[in-house]
């Protein structure tokens, strides 16, 4: 009887190790992938979706009162902080460590902060207030050493270009091709404010 106990508890044992010994399953042969079926890109159609899900409509889009609170005003698609909106006083001292960083206009395109006023600039390519302008190396530089048509004045909070010059130079390339497709919006946007001209 003990015999037959040992041989009962010894059974899992051996089952364990001639599953061990079994050959691994063959491989299954590799789904192709849909990337490789699908039809490439072409640059402004990933200019296009780089625009949209790195965010550029929140602050250069003007907006507009809807159902659930602001939304992009999409016939002003990517023109800018609106030119005819004036800027609320900002009482003194509401800038400051304990307090608020940075505050922002309606339209999430005039924004306050320790380094004064900087504006959401027009994306469109109307040539007098926009990108139509500037050419694709301009932009490319913009993005990727933070200054204005990429030899000027510094890029200012919020743009995060500081994030976007990690792109690919065909992502950038990609957006300013696609930027060049919108209809042109003539918004001039004011050159940013000094902390001491930011208005009281």
């Amino acid at each position: 009887m003990r015999f037959m106990r040992g041989l009962v508890g010894l059974a899992p044992f051996l089952a364990l190790i001639a599953g061990c010994q079994q050959p691994p399953p063959a491989p299954t042969p590799a789904a192709s992938t849909p990337a490789a079926s699908a039809p490439a890109q072409s640059p402004v159609e990933r200019g296009k979706y780089l625009v949209t899900v790195g965010g550029c409509n929140d602050c250069h889009t003007p907006k507009m009162l809807g159902p659930n609170g602001p939304e992009p005003d999409m016939a002003r698609a990517l023109s800018g902080n609106p030119s005819t909106e004036k800027l609320a006083p900002v009482p003194v001292g509401l800038i400051a460590p304990d307090k608020y960083l940075t505050i922002v206009n309606n339209h999430l395109g005039a924004w306050v902060g320790p380094w004064g006023v900087s504006f959401a600039m027009n994306l469109t390519p109307d040539k007098a207030t926009g990108l139509g302008s500037w050419t694709q190396e301009m932009f490319v530089n913009a993005l990727r050493t933070g200054k204005h048509q990429g030899t000027g004045r510094p890029i200012l909070p919020p743009m995060p270009w500081n994030w976007y010059r990690n792109m690919t130079d065909e992502d950038l390339q990609g957006i300013f091709a696609y930027l060049q497709t919108l209809p042109p919006i003539n918004n001039p946007i004011p050159d940013p404010l000094p902390p001491d001209k930011i208005p009281r």
